[in-house]
């Protein structure tokens, strides 16, 4: 039977081979999870996020239960179908590694996927004409990630979160080509305000909802709607662009800003920040009602604040107020907040941030605060 593995993406190399080195300061103490698994064979979807979970209370303090041994020597390297044994090592916790056996042959037939799932189409057949033995190959399987990049990848770049001035002050759609109404992909727009002729790419945004922080009740920002894309055919005044992607029509007095540049989607080192955050969940992207696991959600504190992608904080439920059952005037009394999740930094902005919910333990709702714990 063949069976290979596929090289792992180069950018996810070291991502937790960095954490001792980042001057963080934990105790050196392991804090494992109290319901940890004697082992545990990975499956297709995991994330090393995850699969720390399942062992340590804090996922940061991974590459302490690993370094010493001898088997998992990159985490980034763990695959689907590989098992996880926790044991204990003159005193310290640490994991051992076992992967599935793979029967390696030289036959010179192969079935191919297709053909094993759809049924066999061609034989190989000896001097005698009997059928020989074909070895089977599997699809390449592709190393397990840090966290589920597909649920950030549509916000690293779009939608964004601006200033009520920079969204007023932006250059803005003025017509159409032939006189339409709206536009579309391949369509032609014209621009006024847009005097930058070193830009050639575009982002066109409709402004959108307004965030506020739950303490003070100011804006701290707007949402800018990602609407399409465009590629500048003139710069004159007002300039000419070609839409070339979008998500919806365009219409006159949308905005215009210079297309962001794509961000790393892997290059993230999970950690606390340095500095206390006390902040809150103020909105939950695509217009969730229930926030859950990976959820994107927007929090009222950032960069300003000492934010950068990674920084892990923990969510707290705030603790009811009930009506003190044994004293007869009816005090209240607030019970104490209880930790409902963990969420991590992935697109922070100047007062507010994209967060991506890696943990849940009870229903979390916007104004639940977020801390370092």
């Amino acid at each position: 039977m063949k069976n290979t593995r596929s090289t792992p993406c180069p950018l996810l190399i070291g991502l937790l081979l960095n954490f001792c080195t980042l001057g963080i300061s934990y105790a050196d103490e392991i804090a494992l999870n109290p319901t940890h698994p004697e082992k545990y064979t990975v499956v297709k979807g995991d994330t090393l996020w995850d699969i720390s979970g399942k062992f340590l209370q804090h996922p940061w303090q991974w590459k302490k239960l690993w370094e010493d041994n001898s088997q998992i020597k990159n985490p980034n390297l763990i695959y689907p179908n590989d098992t996880i044994y926790f044991k204990m090592v003159n005193g310290k916790p640490q994991l051992d590694l076992s992967r599935p056996q793979v029967l390696q042959t030289d036959k010179p037939c192969v079935l191919k996927p297709s053909e094993y799932k759809k049924g066999r189409q061609s034989f190989l057949l000896d001097k005698n004409n009997k059928v020989l033995p074909c070895s089977r190959e599997s699809d390449l399987e592709k190393p397990i990630h840090l966290i589920p990049h597909d649920k950030i990848a549509a916000f690293l770049t779009s939608p964004k979160v601006v200033s009520k001035d920079e969204l007023e002050n932006a250059p803005y759609v003025v017509g159409f080509h032939e006189g339409h109404l709206i536009a579309g992909t391949g369509d032609k727009i014209y621009v006024k305000r847009l005097t930058d002729a070193t830009v050639s790419t575009y982002t066109i945004y409709r402004g959108g909802e307004a965030y506020y922080d739950a303490d003070t009740n100011d804006v701290l920002g707007y949402e800018a709607q990602y609407i399409a894309s465009a590629t500048m055919l003139n710069d004159d005044d007002p300039a000419t662009l070609i839409i070339t992607k979008g998500t919806h029509e365009i219409r006159t007095g949308d905005r215009i800003m210079p297309s962001p540049e794509v961000e790393n989607t892997l290059s993230f080192f999970p950690k606390p920040p340095e500095q206390i955050i006390d902040g809150h969940i103020i909105g939950v992207k695509d217009s969730m009602a229930l926030i859950g696991l990976y959820s994107v959600v927007i929090i009222d504190k950032g960069s300003a604040d000492g934010l950068i992608p990674g920084h892990e904080l923990t969510i707290y439920q705030k603790g009811k107020l009930i009506i003190d059952p044994v004293k007869d005037n009816g005090d209240e009394v607030k019970l104490p907040d209880e930790i409902s999740g963990k969420i991590m930094i992935f697109r922070p902005f100047e007062h507010l941030s994209y967060a991506l919910v890696m943990e849940t333990k009870h229903d979390i709702r916007r104004l639940d605060e977020v801390k370092t714990q």
